[in-house]
């Protein structure tokens, strides 16, 4: 069956495990690329608590650029299966050319915070000198070879679009094996190469990032035949960025929102380096769960948006059901593995001091996952049917509105010792109940003026 008879025929339910499956290992293995750092930096020989604490320093800036390149891409995606599901080729053909000059431009502006913004960023966020030292030198080369992760990024999503999602994960494996291969040899100093400590796990994770990256752009060129691929194609379209950021523009800002979020939680916790440390390390544990969700995301935005396209009612309202189940399968299996496993993670990363304050934060955050994953599947839905607006707002509600002034007033009774640092992850489970409850509203209430209404 061709790929656009696919996304058209298929089954919803055989369609999005297909899709699914393949999208939620990608995302998966994106996460590892922070989680492989952290569990080979915290067994360097020397300086790996201070190292540890710079990768957690680091990391929204490296959320940031993987947000701008995702949210783009999703953009992307989901105008370019509406257009492909309204049968006009010319149009995606636009679509795709756009969305790679736009990646032009994301790159450049990561190159120059790269050169000149690195070291006021980490210095904001500690005084201590190796700290410091090392934050800046594996953001600096992070950021200078950032068209890996950006591009990849946009070619995933151009993949995805087009039903071939097991072409993207097969690029993000291939990034993924080159980034383990190359961590400890980089790190350690393992044969001819030097011991090059945090700034080997800069470049390994960028050298797989590369990687994956040109594995895409050869897919992307010899598979995607819907629409014609050239230079002519990516002469700017007022219309079509519009387009694209009109529905990307939330997904950038969900995501830079989780930057902003860790950001402040790092200067909340300041006060305490060592549960500053083991925040970090827990949110790429909890990334990884979540980035589960955003894989199923991403097989339900194009298929309600392709659906959305043909005006089928039927096929959308199976994608929001489907979409959902498997959310929550997802998220109760996350939930398991955090609540029994947390010792084992602890040591994965040789947490040191921060052990308790890790296993801490872990036992009461997992709570949230169940109505995260809601939450995000829900954004999905909302960007497949130009629900931008209520994307965005459970974004605001999530990571910035009521999460950031919670824990802040928590975070008073912890450092006046009246309370200890464990009532600030508290804040994280109820941030996503109340966030659930108004999501839940803003899904019905698109349902009935944008699907109930179709013949």
């Amino acid at each position: 069956m061709a790929e656009s008879n696919k996304m058209k025929e298929m089954p919803v339910n055989k369609l999005m495990v297909q899709m699914g499956i393949t999208m939620i290992l990608s995302m998966a293995l994106q996460a590892v690329y922070n989680i492989v750092d952290s569990a080979f930096v915290g067994n360097m020989r020397v300086g790996s608590e201070a190292a540890l604490n710079a990768l957690t320093l680091v990391f929204p800036v490296q959320m940031l650029m993987v947000a701008v390149g995702i949210g783009t891409g999703v953009g992307t995606n989901a105008l370019l299966a509406r257009t492909l599901g309204q049968g006009n080729s010319k149009k995606a053909a636009k679509v795709a050319g756009n969305s790679l000059f736009l990646g032009a431009i994301i790159y450049v502006v990561c190159l120059l915070f790269g050169i000149f913004g690195v070291k006021a960023y980490i210095s904001s966020q500690t005084v201590d000198a190796e700290v410091l030292e090392m934050g800046v030198s594996y953001l600096r080369i992070c950021c200078v070879i950032s068209f890996g992760i950006i591009f990849f990024s946009l070619f995933e999503k151009l993949l995805q679009a087009t039903g071939r999602s097991l072409y993207s994960t097969i690029g993000q494996v291939v990034g993924a094996v080159v980034n383990i291969i190359l961590d400890p040899i980089m790190i350690y100093g393992i044969g001819p190469c030097p011991e090059m400590g945090v700034k080997g796990a800069a470049y390994a994770t960028v050298i797989g990032q590369v990687a994956s990256a040109v594995l895409l752009l050869i897919f992307h060129i010899k598979l995607n035949k819907e629409f014609e691929h050239g230079e002519k194609y990516m002469k700017l379209d007022g219309g079509i960025i519009k387009e694209i950021y009109t529905i990307g523009l939330p997904a950038i800002i969900a995501q830079a929102l989780m930057s902003i979020m860790v950001y402040v939680m790092n200067l909340i916790l300041k006060f305490n380096p060592s549960a500053q440390t083991a925040y970090g390390l827990f949110y790429k544990v909890q990334q990884f769960v979540l980035f589960l969700a955003f894989g199923l995301r991403d097989a339900i935005t194009p298929i309600i948006a392709f659906a959305y396209g043909m005006r089928s009612k039927k096929r959308i309202q199976d994608g929001i059901k489907y979409g959902l189940i498997y959310t929550v399968i997802l998220m109760i299996l996350g939930i398991v593995i955090t609540e029994i496993f947390p010792g084992e993670f602890a040591m994965l990363f040789n947490a040191g001091p921060s052990r308790e304050y890790f296993i801490g934060a872990m036992r009461i955050i997992s709570v949230s996952f169940l109505f995260a994953g809601i939450n995000i599947a829900y954004q999905g839905i909302y960007q497949a049917l130009n629900g931008g607006v209520e994307s965005l707002v459970i974004s605001l509600l999530r990571q910035l509105i009521i999460i950031l002034p919670l824990a802040g007033i928590f975070s008073v009774f912890a450092r006046n010792g009246q309370m200890t640092v464990s009532l600030i992850w508290w804040a994280f489970p109820i941030t996503e109940i109340i966030s659930c409850f108004v999501g839940y509203v803003f899904l019905k209430r698109i349902s009935k003026n944008k699907v109930d209404v179709l013949n």
